[in-house]
């Protein structure tokens, strides 16, 4: 399922890829020949676009390398962290640049539009091509939300895979831009002003750079150490308080190292009446089980504590607010 689920992955970038590097060229050609800045804006957002997908692929083949004595937790954060580089993208290649087209635009002479129909058939163009990666990610997206019987929403929320998230949240917001570059094209054309044109060029801008921030923050929580599902950690602390040989689980926790990848500890008291040799054939068994019910389980740590030892009590009580 796992497996599934990257190669998914990859193709719905490797489409977003090849659609992004073909609209950008169109709108670079379309914003010179119309003296657009809101075309020029949108090119600049393609390019920052296409950008994104290059770091995306390599987060995906860079992620999937496995365990070594240098890194004995994998290398699954990797994905977080060219996510992160891809949020700092947009904004550097496409919010930045799209600024600097408005202000320019707004603060010039004002620059004269020359054939606007070749600014409104590449618009066209494009926004027909966005829709095909736009669908392609939204397919998978739901796909995966049905499997783990959320709502798009909530899935897009709880999800630690940053690359359909990231396709998904892109080609949004370059639908939402195509319309603004559209907008901007036609009042520039309708009035005369070239006003309109640099105002849509500072929405692009401003749309681009929310969405950077949008893709940096999520990643942000991934990369300092997240921790787990809330209903993952639920199920499992069930689990083990189901165990015959469990009295209480006194303390767990978690951390995401990777995509559908989970580091988890549990602090347990375990029954009186075991021996050491009873003892650690329940740590093993208990470890077994886990793996084999939990697929996102990476590692499993089960360590024996007195329920009521005071400072177990006061970390867990500093951690928490409560002894959970």
């Amino acid at each position: 399922m796992a497996e599934e689920s990257r190669s998914g992955s990859t193709l719905t970038v490797l489409v977003a890829l090849g659609i992004n590097l073909g609209i950008a060229a169109m709108k670079a050609v379309a914003g010179v020949v119309t003296g657009s800045a809101a075309m020029m804006s949108e090119a600049g957002h393609s390019v920052a676009d296409t950008c994104t997908e290059v770091f995306l692929l390599t987060a995906l083949r860079r992620s999937r390398r496995p365990a070594d004595a240098r890194h004995p937790f994998g290398y699954g954060k990797e994905r977080y962290f060219w996510s992160l580089l891809a949020a700092i993208s947009i904004f550097v290649s496409g919010a930045v640049f799209a600024f600097a087209e408005g202000v320019r635009t707004l603060a010039g002479p004002g620059a004269e539009q020359t054939r606007p129909l070749v600014g409104y058939v590449v618009l066209a163009l494009a926004f027909g091509m966005e829709a095909v990666s736009w669908m392609r990610a939204m397919q998978q997206v739901r796909a995966e939300a049905a499997q783990d019987g959320e709502s798009i929403i909530g899935h897009l929320r709880a999800s630690d895979d940053p690359t359909v998230k990231t396709v998904l949240l892109e080609d949004s917001a370059a639908l939402v831009g195509l319309l603004l570059a559209f907008a901007g094209l036609g009042l520039h054309q309708l009035t005369g002003s070239s006003v309109w044109d640099g105002i849509a060029s500072l929405a692009i801008g401003a749309l681009l750079a929310a969405v950077a921030y949008t893709m940096a923050r999520a990643n942000l929580g991934l990369l300092i150490g997240q921790q787990a599902d809330r209903r993952l950690l639920s199920a499992v602390r069930r689990r083990l308080q189901e165990q015959p040989e469990v009295d209480f689980v006194v303390d767990v926790l978690s951390m995401n190292t990777g995509t559908d990848r989970v580091l988890f500890c549990a602090r347990i008291d375990f029954s009186a009446d075991l021996d050491s040799t009873e003892l650690e054939r329940a740590v093993v068994r208990i470890d077994s089980m886990l793996r084999a019910e939990f697929d996102e389980l990476d590692e499993v740590f089960l360590e024996p504590v007195p329920r009521n030892d005071p400072e177990l009590r006061a970390r867990v009580l500093a951690r928490y607010g409560r002894v959970l």
